[in-house]
């Protein structure tokens, strides 16, 4: 595990998500800021957060974060939608301004804006439909723009891409039933509105070739992330690229064989895997690599 600094720049950027996903986002801030450390936490003894009460998204988020906090993170990244949706007020209003905390809002402003047919779709889980935030930003950014929006949710493509599974047959199926209604309403942009979907990207682009172009919020999230570190005067001054630990509260076999089919690890000055034994809180860190 990194051991905690006494110089906050020094310190690794936290990133939480529920699985895997969140390295989409992880890895547009290391595209930002490559020289940054990343201390990455899946919570994948408990994902997807989708069908979890609104109860269980707060306590489950509050945990991995106050995990992340206790590690020494100079700044902490919610990036899952769901999560973003249920706890982002509560969390900065606990660690204050002080401590910056960065969550994800979907992308649907830049859609809206670029949309030429007026209609777009939101691909989302369901517990981010089920929260307000979402319905705020496409009141506050579509609505006054006339754009319509379809929000568009499967409870079953998170599960395939924690499993890997994003390019095989049953996956391109789900996604040509799922994306049906907004190309017969002629949408022409599609929100990515999951962490998990930016790996879908390839397998979108198969089934659907040009029809949709694809928005995601994951360079948005690392230039807010690049701007937080600059207000307070907490970039990592080195010349060496950063370093990437992933930790799951799962067994980390599964996470091992799966990450590489998400991104490319190579970026990375080192790349290192651990699990939590016991649960966020309360573990003790089992390095496996």
């Amino acid at each position: 595990m990194p051991a905690k600094q006494t110089d906050r720049r020094c310190a690794p950027i936290g990133v939480f998500d529920s699985g895997l996903g969140g390295l989409s986002v992880a890895q547009e801030i290391h595209r930002h800021l490559p020289k940054e450390d990343i201390l990455y936490f899946a919570d994948t003894r408990h994902v997807p957060y989708g069908h979890r009460t609104d109860d269980e998204i707060r306590t489950l988020t509050s945990a991995a974060v106050d995990w992340l906090y206790q590690q020494g993170c100079k700044l902490v990244v919610v990036a899952c939608n769901t999560a973003s949706a249920f706890s982002l007020t509560p969390l900065r209003h606990y660690y204050g301004p002080a401590y910056p905390i960065v969550g994800l809002v979907p992308a649907v402003k830049p859609a809206a804006i670029a949309s030429r047919s007026r209609v777009i779709g939101v691909l989302a889980t369901p517990g981010t439909l089920r929260g307000s935030l979402l319905h705020d930003v496409i009141a506050k950014e579509a609505c006054p723009r006339q754009v319509k929006v379809l929000t568009l949710a499967s409870a079953e493509l998170v599960p395939l891409i924690e499993a890997g599974q994003q390019d095989d047959l049953p996956c391109h199926q789900l996604l040509k039933e799922i994306l049906q209604p907004l190309y017969e309403a002629g949408g022409d942009h599609l929100v990515l509105g999951c962490t998990h979907y930016p790996f879908l990207k390839q397998p979108l682009q198969a089934v659907w070739q040009d029809q949709f172009i694809l928005v995601d919020s994951g360079q948005a999230v690392a230039r807010q992330v690049g701007q937080r570190l600059q207000a307070e005067q907490l970039n990592r001054q080195c010349d060496t690229p950063g370093h990437l630990h992933l930790v799951s509260s799962g067994p980390s076999g599964a996470v091992r064989q799966v990450v590489p089919r998400l991104v490319d690890l190579s970026a990375w000055q080192t790349v290192s895997f651990s699990e939590l034994a016991q649960g966020v809180g309360q573990s003790v860190c089992l390095s496996v690599t």
